[in-house]
């Protein structure tokens, strides 16, 4: 993987990305850990992953710590704050990465319970730890950002209206966040190969990535889409606090 922030451009800055253990958590977590952040692999089942990640981050001069917890009870995610305040003392960069709802046998409300109400629970949870300067990123798909004005497959559509109810009810605290002082940025990404939502989906609809692919002129993969969220956890706010990572011309405004 290349350095995609300038190196010790982050050294003394304190980053929580949400589902850490892999996938674009991870990707994004490394990244924030190679440019001298300290780190916080957050995971809800995967430990070992979580440790291994850590360690490596570790042996870059950081701190990196491993914090479970279930993103959709409250006690749990305050214990992880109070882990961060301990071993960190505050917090400077708050990734909302984590989300599903495609998962079984989690109940019919688990999509809003994890992409809405958790999501304005970890960002309540991390506000004493975040001063001025401090920067929030929301990571969400192109299938949900404009799930309003475009649709998507029948399969991922709960999931879809899940996701766009957690991004407007965190955009609703924005007034306070500038208040504060702190940055929100919504990162959108068109459908990315090798996560497990695209493979899922490719799984119930065969030949879904490949076409979407054919119609976007490119997919992003993983890591390359983790570049541009751990992007905006440093660059200027957009205006509309949204920045859009692939083809759009796909998706009505």
């Amino acid at each position: 993987m290349t350095q995609i922030l300038e190196p010790g451009s982050l050294a003394g800055r304190r980053a929580l990305v949400t589902g850490s253990s892999r996938g674009i958590g991870a990707d994004t977590v490394r990244y924030f850990a190679e440019a001298g952040a300290d780190v916080v692999v957050n995971f809800r089942n995967k430990a070992p992953r979580a440790e291994k990640l850590a360690a490596q981050l570790g042996g870059l001069g950081v701190r990196a710590i491993v914090q479970g917890a279930d993103l959709t009870d409250p006690d749990s995610v305050a214990g992880m704050m109070e882990a961060v305040r301990r071993e960190f003392g505050g917090l400077d960069i708050l990734v909302l990465n984590a989300s599903g709802g495609m998962e079984s046998g989690m109940g019919e409300d688990y999509a809003l319970r994890l992409n809405r109400d958790a999501q304005l629970s970890v960002l309540d949870a991390a506000l004493p730890l975040m001063g001025e300067g401090s920067r929030v990123v929301f990571v969400t798909s192109h299938q949900a950002h404009f799930i309003r004005s475009t649709p998507t497959m029948p399969e991922y559509e709960p999931v879809a209206r899940s996701k766009r109810a957690g991004e407007d009810a965190l955009r609703e605290r924005v007034p306070e966040l500038q208040e504060r002082g702190i940055g929100f940025t919504v990162v959108s990404g068109d459908m990315i190969e090798g996560t497990v939502t695209a493979t899922l989906l490719n799984r119930l609809n065969p030949g879904a990535i490949e076409e979407r692919r054919e119609q976007a002129g490119k997919l992003y993969n993983v890591s390359e889409f983790a570049a541009e969220v751990a992007r905006a956890a440093v660059d200027p706010v957009p205006e509309d606090h949204t920045r859009l990572v692939g083809d759009t011309a796909s998706f009505g405004g």
